[in-house]
């Protein structure tokens, strides 16, 4: 059954992927091109999805937008798992008061809400792709901080690493070749849940106006415009919503198939 979830998962992000790649092929029309002719057209052959108020292909708006928000998940998880890997690894390795220092400060970053803590910093530092990959990375790090530490604490008492001790081997190279490798594995579930994550969170940031701009496409400001035609044009609130859905669950059933693969 895992390999059925796994495959499933991977077959779903593996699509999204090839979307965002080939997008300028994919692509009918401009994500950009105003049309002012084609005003809230419904799906049709000419709109495979239909378009938005100011004339937009919708499909053509989604296939791009797949870069952005797709781009956005994978950087900022990125940034997210190296952080936790630097911090909670020292933590666990060293102990004493630098794991007290470290998880602290983790209990700190922890006591504050996230999104809300995101939505103070992006109105500081103003909204941009760059700036809400740093932003959701540097604030999405502690759990896999305390994941890493955990596993770290049960593994560097372990006889191989004691063997590693005994040869003289440095602190440096005993986390970095032998106690990371074998702590990956939880953090690679954490991080694939982490990604569907941060795509929905660039969603709700873009959806409030502090996440990517216009004309840029992202699926959170393509959603922007639902509000107030929802009641005339239902597809423009339907296939984003539709997209971001498909992707969180596609990176779901990786995280649940990878999670059971490891427990056997």
């Amino acid at each position: 059954m895992q390999d059925k979830s796994l495959k499933i998962g991977i077959f779903i992000i593996g699509l999204f992927v090839v979307m965002a790649i080939f997008a300028p092929i994919i692509s009918p029309y401009d994500p950009s091109a105003i049309d002012q002719d084609g005003l809230l057209m419904p799906p049709s052959f000419k709109h495979f999805l239909g378009t938005d108020t100011l004339g937009r292909d919708l499909f053509s708006r989604i296939v791009f937008g797949s870069r952005i928000s797709l781009g956005i998940g994978l950087v900022a998880v990125g940034i997210a798992t190296l952080v936790g890997l630097m911090l909670g690894a020292t933590a666990g390795f060293y102990g004493r008061r630098v794991d007290t220092v470290i998880m602290r400060f983790v209990d700190i970053m922890l006591c504050f809400p996230t999104f809300y803590l995101i939505l103070a910093v992006a109105a500081i530092l103003g909204p941009s792709v760059f700036n809400i990959m740093i932003i959701v990375g540097l604030t999405s790090w502690m759990g896999v901080a305390r994941l890493v530490r955990g596993e770290i604490l049960s593994l560097k008492e372990r006889e191989f690493i004691q063997a590693e001790r005994s040869i003289g081997a440095s602190n440096l190279r005993i986390i970095v070749r032998h106690l990371i490798p074998n702590a990956i594995g939880p953090v690679l579930v954490s991080a694939t849940l982490g990604i569907g994550g941060a795509i929905l969170l660039e969603s709700g940031l873009s959806f409030l106006g502090l996440g990517v701009q216009p004309p840029t496409p992202s699926w959170g400001n393509i959603l922007i415009e639902s509000k107030s035609t929802l009641g005339v044009a239902w597809w423009i609130t339907i296939f984003p919503g539709f997209a971001i859905l498909i992707t969180i669950l596609g990176f779901n059933l990786i995280s649940e198939g990878l999670k059971k693969k490891m427990g056997n």
